[in-house]
């Protein structure tokens, strides 16, 4: 169970904004960062170098050490944590997830800020206070701290593969039935829902699926969706636990990456998995259905080939991931239900060809 946090710790500074790369560099000074070291994801040095470069040579501030980083092993990353300079004063990840998820945990090692410059919008862990790693060789999450800035360029988000922002969906509207799951784990007296935590998810989420949009290109949409996730993460630190954010849907993610040799990105299963827990909880299933139709997430889904047996042993194994939380997949009958419905509607059926 969570700790309610009365100390908040949230991120000294938040650009969404076109063309945000250029000016790192003012974002940084603003901020008494002179001295960093920046980690990119790969191939990422040739796509952005020269302009974070050049905007961190403007504003004179000093890049001890880059380079690109494609690993997110426990031992690889606290090696690197543990060989960074001594006058570093803060820990720069640009990328994606991965690069995201260990440059976090660098400075958390470290006692560094970290800041935060993801390129796609796959999902609400550029702005998260942990990071998944891989352990064992197996994906798992673990605590790190809130980014101290987060700088995130809406050009680069939309040059992404569409993947990406399927993903960031998904994830995003899972704050729909995670919510539910944290009111369903305080009405069966397993934890106390921090009603402030609980307000800013649910405006995050209610203000992404409200936004409109002709296409998930959209200025608008994009800047929604990132805001969005961003305000997830520090409804988490309110709420001292993932609850906020993070129910059944995602044990059922968490299940799948310990299932499948090659999962998907988080936010996909993630997303499916949402769908499937609103008709168990019997809450908000049109909203999401709607969202989901809307945007393309299904459409993108029906083309990965996933498999429903897949998603059959996930929901069996989601309650041992997190066996000190009581989401709708701790009980059986959730379970059972759960199983039923993703062989009988028809959206499912679509995703999975049955």
């Amino acid at each position: 169970m969570g700790q309610t946090n009365t100390y908040i710790a949230i991120p000294a500074f938040l650009k969404v904004e076109s063309r945000a790369l250029e000016k790192i560099g003012t974002y940084l000074k603003e901020n008494n960062i002179k001295k960093v070291v920046i980690f990119f994801g790969n191939g990422l040095i040739d796509m952005f170098g020269n302009t974070v470069m050049e905007s961190l040579r403007e504003a004179e501030i000093e890049v001890l050490e880059y380079q690109e980083l494609d690993t997110v092993r426990l031992e690889d990353i606290t090696a690197l944590a543990f060989s960074l300079p001594n006058k570093t004063q803060a820990v720069i990840g640009l990328g994606g997830g991965k690069v995201i998820d260990a440059a976090k945990y660098c400075g958390f090692l470290r006692k560094l800020p970290f800041v935060s410059i993801p390129t796609s919008a796959s999902s609400d862990g550029f702005s998260s206070a942990s990071a998944s790693l891989l352990i064992d060789g197996r994906r798992n999450s673990v605590p790190a701290r809130m980014p101290f800035g987060i700088i995130v360029d809406t050009a680069v988000i939309k040059s992404a593969p569409g993947r990406f922002l399927y993903s960031g969906i998904g994830d995003m509207v899972s704050k729909i039935t995670a919510l539910y799951d944290w009111l369903y784990e305080e009405y069966n007296g397993y934890t106390k829902v921090n009603d402030f935590a609980m307000m800013i998810a649910k405006k995050a989420v209610n203000s992404f699926v409200r936004t409109p949009f002709s296409s998930i290109q959209d200025d608008l949409f994009i800047k929604e969706l990132l805001d969005s996730l961003a305000m997830s993460g520090v409804a988490n630190e309110i709420a001292g636990s993932s609850a906020p954010t993070s129910g059944s849907e995602h044990l059922i993610s968490h299940s799948l990456d310990k299932i499948l040799e090659i999962p998907q990105l988080h936010g996909i299963q993630v997303g499916i998995a949402t769908y499937l827990m609103s008709l168990v909880q019997d809450h908000r299933f049109q909203r999401v259905h709607t969202i989901f139709t809307d945007t393309g997430f299904f459409d993108f889904a029906e083309t990965l080939g996933l498999n429903a047996a897949d998603y059959e042993k996930a929901i069996d194994l989601a309650p041992s991931i997190k066996p000190f939380r009581h989401t709708y997949l701790h009980e059986e009958k959730y379970r059972k239900k759960a199983k039923e419905i993703l062989y009988c509607d028809s959206e499912l059926k679509r995703i999975f060809h049955l």
